[in-house]
């Protein structure tokens, strides 16, 4: 699962047909060019603290040993690099999985020039670097919570003796059988585990020499199995892959769904080895207007519509006829994900679990125009949220219903009111039940989307006599300063890598504290809550579990979730064979773009 900037850079389905771009366009360029609206982090699985845009990137050079079908709906689980699909004990807590012979890494210097081939020992290795203390990870949290046998152990001898982890002792939780064969063995019951196995930056192989290599530069020099590597890199600025040289012969062989256009991007597909398109060119534009700019003059094969432009590119949801008549196709899907704000639940002014502290945290869940903010800032393309579960995901209710999809001015302040937020001093503004000041105080991103969901916030907040201030900083720096406990309220999507919507709890599950639980949730309820559901399979006594800890999500509300994105996207004429897929990353290898008409 991955954290992303309000709206961010998701590829879009393919059209054919009839405009000219800009002037200057080379014919029969095999270049995609796509913009990223906030900038990427690492390129280090274990560095990237859950950032999608660097997630996205590692998912076209590094490979899991599973991956989805690109065109089946509902989803479906293919092996990858592994040989097969993997192993499961009979207790359901061990999965072996044998990789295939032959497959290599892109070459790099730390080869030494020779041909380097895919072992079990660099998925073993690449698992472990999470348990490294040197790199801190954010995403630890995804490993102990199945409490792999051994890791933690090895991670805590690293930690109290100061030495460098010891990746050479082998332990019961990750280890290699033979030179393909490696098994995981969990320590708690996770039937959805399998999943972990085709993201590829939780599971993706890297080479031990080339992490050595690098030291602390690892996260420039990603070095994969994909069908990508990483050609140049200005930070936060350009990225550029091109093919890779080592990469295998692979083609599409999946079942596509009946859909149209599902069956069409199959026939395109038929026998064609992948990648389809030589390199992939990606800029950083986090302001709307240059995006939308440079996608009218040709320059980007798709982009998700910018919430300022909605109504311009799809007045009412339906394209508008300018760009039906370039060509321009649109795609408007619900994603799986979710966009909120979150409370700091270790702050003085909004933490706590004592009833003024959550009658405080409500009441502004209750004074936030949260239409508003699907109508004027997303262009009325979301649906309201009731839960942290998105859809597409294990325990979405569609019929649920709570309190956080709820606007009204009235309740919150009566809440406020009743539980000593009041107006002392007579300039408008409330104080604290004790006589203090009370300041709310919203971290946020700089981008003209941000600055319109900053206007909101502030007449939503002033509608009810509190006072909201507004911290500004890069996407990286507030990624930084919210895993070190110094923001108060802060907000951004998180998206599903896998249908299991359990995940959406564990971000409240205090053990995550620090980690994917930003606000530093901690309820032993909810945590036990959590902790039951994890262990059973899919079906309705787990989903009766999902809803209770929902309704103590709400009940306390460390967040105030406000939309499931719907997600407009406008596909260039000469884009062909993309299919947008819930949970996939590794999709640009699909895609294809013809030359463009003169």
């Amino acid at each position: 699962m991955r954290r992303r900037p309000l709206i961010t850079a998701l590829p879009a389905l393919a059209a054919a047909t009839a405009w000219a771009g800009p002037a200057g366009a080379s014919a029969g360029s095999r270049t995609l060019h796509i913009a990223f609206t906030s900038p990427e982090t690492s390129f280090d699985p274990p560095q990237t603290n859950s950032d999608s845009n660097s997630a996205a990137v590692i998912a076209q050079i590094l490979e899991a040993p599973l991956t989805y079908d690109y065109l089946a709906r509902p989803v479906r689980l293919l092996a990858n690099t592994a040989a097969a699909m993997p192993e499961v004990s009979a207790d359901g807590r061990s999965f072996t999985v044998r990789l295939q012979p032959g497959i290599l890494f892109a070459d790099d210097p730390a080869f030494g020039g020779q041909p380097r081939e895919l072992v079990a020992q660099d998925q073993v290795y690449a698992l472990k670097r999470f348990y490294d203390p040197r790199y801190n990870s954010s995403d630890l949290y995804l490993f102990e919570s199945l409490k792999l046998p051994g890791l933690s152990e090895l991670r805590q001898q690293a930690l109290q003796s100061r030495k460098p982890f010891d990746y050479d002792t082998e332990v019961e939780g990750v280890r290699a059988l033979d030179r393909y064969s490696f098994r995981v063995r969990l320590g708690v019951d996770d039937p959805r585990f399998i999943y972990l196995l085709a993201d590829p930056v939780y599971m993706g192989a890297v080479a031990r020499e080339v992490v050595e290599r690098y030291g602390n530069d690892i996260g420039a020099h990603p070095v994969g199995t994909g069908g990508y590597r990483l050609q140049r890199w200005r930070r936060g600025s350009r990225i550029e892959l091109e093919r890779s040289a080592s990469f295998r012969r692979v083609v599409y062989d999946g079942q596509p769904a009946a859909e149209p256009l599902a069956q069409a991007i199959a026939a395109q597909l038929k026998g064609q080895a992948l990648p389809r398109a030589d390199r992939v060119v990606i800029d950083i534009v986090e302001e709307a207007q240059p995006r939308w700019l440079s996608f009218l003059d040709g320059t980007y094969h798709w982009l998700p519509v910018p919430g300022t432009f909605r109504e311009l590119a799809a007045p009412g949801g339906r394209l508008a006829p300018y760009l039906a008549r370039r060509g321009v196709q649109l795609q408007s899907l619900p994603q799986p994900d979710m966009q909120m704000n979150f409370f700091f639940m270790e702050h003085p002014l909004v933490g706590g679990y004592t009833p003024d502290k959550v009658a405080l945290r409500r009441a502004i869940g209750l004074a936030f125009d949260s239409d508003a903010l699907v109508r004027h800032v997303y262009g009325g393309f979301g649906v309201r949220a009731q839960s942290t579960v998105p859809p597409f995901t294990s325990g979405y209710d569609p019929d649920y219903k709570s309190e956080m999809s709820e606007h009204s001015p009235a309740k919150a302040r009566a809440l406020l009111d009743l539980y000593g937020y009041t107006d002392r001093n007579g300039d408008g503004w409330r104080e604290q039940p004790d006589g203090q000041p009370l300041v709310l105080s919203m971290a946020t991103g700089s981008s003209q989307l941000e600055r319109r969901a900053n206007e909101l916030w502030k007449r939503s907040m002033d509608a009810v006599g509190l006072r909201i201030d507004f911290d500004i900083s890069t996407w990286p720096e507030l990624l930084k300063k919210s895993r070190a406990g110094t923001l108060m309220m802060w907000g951004y999507s998180w998206g599903a890598a896998s249908p299991d919507g359990g995940f959406f709890l564990g971000i409240a599950y205090g053990p995550n504290a620090s980690e994917s639980n930003d606000p530093r949730f901690s309820l032993p309820a909810f945590d036990r809550l959590f902790e039951r559901q994890r262990a059973l399979p899919d079906g309705p006594e787990r989903d009766a579990l999902m809803r209770q800890a929902k309704n103590l999500l709400v009940a306390y509300m460390p967040f105030k979730v406000h939309l499931h994105n719907v997600l407009p996207v406008l596909v260039q004429p000469w884009t062909r064979g993309y299919w947008r897929h819930p949970f996939m990353r590794d999709i640009y290898r699909f895609v294809d773009t013809e030359p463009r008409p003169t």
